[in-house]
């Protein structure tokens, strides 16, 4: 099985954590002929099975699931308290006299990845790290497609060389997390088209190109430059089946030239989204946080309240550049608008 014989279009929807992506959308882009992507990360086993399933009784075309590739931190008291501190000037502005603190710092990468084999999606997509040959070995045994996320031409060799069957090259104009496992993620700076020749000119695996791409132009452009497709995040954070919260679908609606930027203050890492008040009251302290997911973790009571509330201010409103040209449609019609833009 190939990469291309999953879709019929060249359009990949974004894998968003944090219920951006729900079986409602991915069914949609699969089934208007683009391949939908499911956000598995956040997610533990049992939910993963769940999720699957209503997608698969939504759609009988292929679709990818992601994950996270991360370990279960072991922070010590004392950072922890040291974090907390950090956070106090935004969870204390909610009224609240203390922070809660999590349970567990993130869901248990083996475990999920076990039920991957199990459910055998058609591809499997990672970021934040890199598999082991093996790992690649079980997945391709099960019948699974195995994609890296890489942002350096450096990151994209390591994916080829343990076999995986394609990269998705994201530039830093992509919304949300940068996948950068190899070296500083400071130091991951290449622009999306900048990336995406350079990959393609060292790799011999299919090249997705990610990052601004809004239109069948940007598409295009890409496939001119040796992508075998695109994926889309932010193009579908405001179809009408997008999971977000409605308050942050209508800040990316109306952004127009508002500013982006990358922080790691929401969770350790860093990823790009509307500049807000959240980030620019932790502007100062960004680099002292504690990285991803323990960050995550801590900010998860803030941004769930966040949510409840309707303010966007505390939100984590992940999206990239191109977010003031995004067209407020259903998934399927979207497909279809850029298929025709496209030609």
């Amino acid at each position: 099985m190939e990469l291309r014989s999953l879709f019929v279009h060249p359009i990949i929807q974004g894998p968003m954590a944090g219920g951006c992506t729900t079986p409602a959308l991915v069914a949609a882009v699969s089934n208007a002929g683009a391949l939908g992507s499911f956000a598995m990360s956040l997610l533990g086993p049992e939910k993963i099975r769940q999720q699957v399933a209503e997608t698969r009784r939504l759609t009988d075309k292929p679709f990818i699931l992601n994950l996270f590739i991360q370990d279960d931190p072991r922070p010590s008291r004392e950072e922890v308290a040291t974090a907390v501190e950090l956070l106090k000037p935004v969870w204390s502005s909610l009224g609240w006299s203390e922070l809660a603190l999590p349970f567990r710092w993130c869901e248990d990468f083996a475990a999920q990845f076990e039920v991957l084999l199990d459910v055998k999606p058609a591809a499997a997509s990672f970021t934040f790290g890199i598999l082991s040959a093996d790992q690649v070995g079980q997945l391709h045994a099960a019948g699974i497609l195995v994609i890296g996320t890489v942002t350096t031409v450096e990151e994209a060799l390591a994916w080829q060389r343990i076999g995986a069957d394609a990269v998705i090259a994201s530039g830093i104009e992509s919304g949300g997390h940068r996948g950068t496992f190899i070296g500083d993620q400071r130091d991951a700076t290449l622009g999306t088209i900048d990336l995406l020749k350079a990959v393609v000119a060292e790799v011999s695996i299919p090249v997705i190109s990610a990052g601004n791409v809004m239109t069948g132009a940007d598409i295009r452009e890409r496939l001119a430059l040796g992508a075998i497709a695109v994926q889309m995040g932010t193009a579908f954070l405001v179809t009408e089946e997008s999971g977000i919260h409605p308050a942050y679908k209508h800040r990316l609606l109306i952004a127009g030239n508002a500013p982006t930027r990358l922080t790691r203050a929401f969770s350790g890492r860093y990823a790009r989204g509307l500049v807000n008040r959240f980030m620019n009251q932790m502007e100062g302290v960004e680099e002292l946080v504690p990285p991803y997911p323990v960050q995550n973790a801590l900010t998860g009571p803030i941004r769930f309240e966040a949510a409840k509330r309707g303010d966007t201010e505390l939100m984590s409103l992940w999206c990239g550049t191109g977010v003031g040209r995004t067209r407020r449609m259903s998934a399927a019609r979207l497909v279809a608008t850029l298929v025709d833009e496209l030609g």
